[in-house]
């Protein structure tokens, strides 16, 4: 751990449950700032913009800036721009993330536009589910697809943990959409490496320096350890036991939540395995 200079962190069920902050966590990024390793949040939040998150975030007393979140949307964007120049872009989306994907070109529904042959989308852009994710707007991109249309997806999130319990997310319905119109999704958020790299490039650091900590065993944890990152899986938010036990890898480190991290980082004492 004495190698480590910068740390990863998932924000839903690692700092925060329903953007509340969980016991220890302010406290524990606080040291961890205060020891200088460099910080990303790195989430597949799909339902606020960075700016929301680290206002909400310092709100809390958590010690963010909008410029150390980095957000799917904001991968989806570059990656979009990169691969898709031009394209024209249809969201599936719960939440107003529109600051987040600068420079993409939007049509259809979320341009505020009636579909013509000059807004039939090139890429189909689906986010974070929630009430949006009804059979009309299913239907209507599952014919987008049948036309030709490019399947790109910000995460595959199964479910997500709120103070009601898990709900369920997008990657419920994106494996259905995928196997109806025999098409693979583009992943630009967890667990794409190209979002890791990113991640890693704002810190400035290595893989072999840095940590990821997460509560997703599959997106955060193992799929970091693929990329040469450290992982550290918390038993706090969409946690389970079960998940734990059937999963494709062993985490290099198991925490009970992330006020532990400083501990395992040798800040101060706590409980690591």
């Amino acid at each position: 751990m004495e190698s480590v200079r910068g740390v990863l962190i998932d924000i839903d069920g690692v700092l925060t449950v329903s953007w509340e902050p969980l016991p220890g966590a302010v406290a524990a990024l606080r040291e961890i700032r205060e020891a200088g390793l460099a910080v990303a949040l790195v989430t597949n939040t799909t339902s606020r913009t960075r700016a929301s998150i680290a206002k909400t975030l310092s709100g809390a007393g958590f010690p963010v800036t909008a410029e150390d979140v980095l957000t799917a949307p904001a991968a989806t964007a570059a990656h979009i721009a990169e691969r898709f120049p031009g394209a024209r872009c249809a969201l599936l989306n719960s939440g107003d993330i529109e600051e987040d994907l600068g420079g993409i070109t939007l049509v259809g529904e979320n341009a505020g536009e009636d579909e013509d042959e000059d807004t039939v989308p090139d890429v189909v852009v689906v986010g974070g589910a929630g009430p949006e994710f009804g059979y009309t707007a299913l239907n209507r991109v599952f014919g987008h697809l049948q036309r030709g249309a490019r399947l790109v997806a910000m995460h595959r999130n199964l479910y997500w943990r709120t103070e009601a319990g898990l709900q369920l997310d997008a990657g419920a319905f994106l494996s259905g959409l995928e196997k109806a119109a025999g098409v693979e999704a583009e992943v630009t958020g967890k667990p794409s490496p190209a979002f890791f790299e990113a991640a890693l490039a704002r810190l400035g650091v290595g893989a072999d320096r840095a940590l990821m900590v997460g509560d997703d065993i599959e997106s955060d944890v193992l799929a970091a350890q693929l990329a040469g990152i450290t992982g550290v899986l918390v038993k706090t938010g969409k946690y389970l036991p079960e998940t734990h036990e059937r999963a494709s890898g062993t985490p290099d480190h198991v925490l009970d939540s992330f006020a532990d991290l400083p501990g395992l980082l040798g800040l101060r004492r706590g409980s690591a395995q």
